[in-house]
């Protein structure tokens, strides 16, 4: 499996994502500047990592999702590439038009940081065929802009294709449906708020958001 990493100014995570790709694909992943305008051959599975990428002015994601390397990571997404955005990520992903709805100031209007539990949603994709469906996983979430809003006809379309990923057993944000992470149409794009590479090792606390990215990783390898 080999990745990339895209970096934006105010990215925090970058580093920590960095690690987790390792650690599943044996592999450092490739860093790749806003700036840039392709991606290098070869390359399986870009991360857009968490953190404030440009202040998180305008909106969040909302500066980001127009850099130039985002057209790459759109022409790599509609061609069957796996992308997988977290926190910040995900914000960036909805801006981008790469998934569906929108992440809005938390409802309780305060910076959120804390563990919290999951319920994994479905099986069916390579990020998620690592746990079972009904599954309850503790992962961390540290976020201002969390809150996902989508229409009814969206959630619904969401539930009826089975794209709804992981659904927070405790919301603490606000989210509709409970909604921590949804998939694209082609089940390659996962944008959640939680952060799956705090918790992929046991130095860190616990390792229940390592089976993703081993689970992409089997998947690369089998496929």
């Amino acid at each position: 499996m080999r990745t990339a990493v895209i970096v934006f100014p105010g990215s925090n995570c970058d580093r920590d994502l960095a690690v987790a790709f390792r650690n599943a694909s044996g592999r450092p992943p490739e860093m790749i500047w806003h700036k840039e305008t392709a991606l290098p051959a070869g390359i399986d599975v870009i991360g857009i990592p968490g953190g404030f990428s440009f202040g998180d002015y305008l909106r969040c994601g909302a500066i980001s999702a127009r850099a130039p390397i985002m057209r790459a990571v759109a022409d790599f997404a509609a061609r069957g590439g796996y992308v997988l955005g977290i926190c910040n990520g995900f914000q960036v992903l909805t801006e981008a038009g790469l998934l569906p709805g929108a992440l809005m100031r938390n409802a309780g209007l305060k910076f959120v940081c804390k563990d919290v539990s999951l319920s994994v949603q479905t099986r069916n994709s390579a990020f998620t065929a690592g746990y079972d469906k009904g599954q309850h996983i503790r992962i961390p979430v540290a976020h201002h802009d969390g809150n996902y809003v989508a229409d009814p006809a969206i959630v619904e379309r969401l539930r009826g294709e089975d794209r709804i990923a992981f659904t927070y057993d405790d919301n603490p944000n606000g989210s509709v449906a409970d909604i921590a992470g949804i998939l694209s149409e082609n089940r390659r794009v996962l944008g959640m708020m939680p952060h799956p590479e705090r918790m992929a090792d046991p130095t860190l606390g616990g390792a229940d958001g390592a089976p993703l990215f081993r689970s992409l990783a089997e998947a690369l390898v089998s496929s």
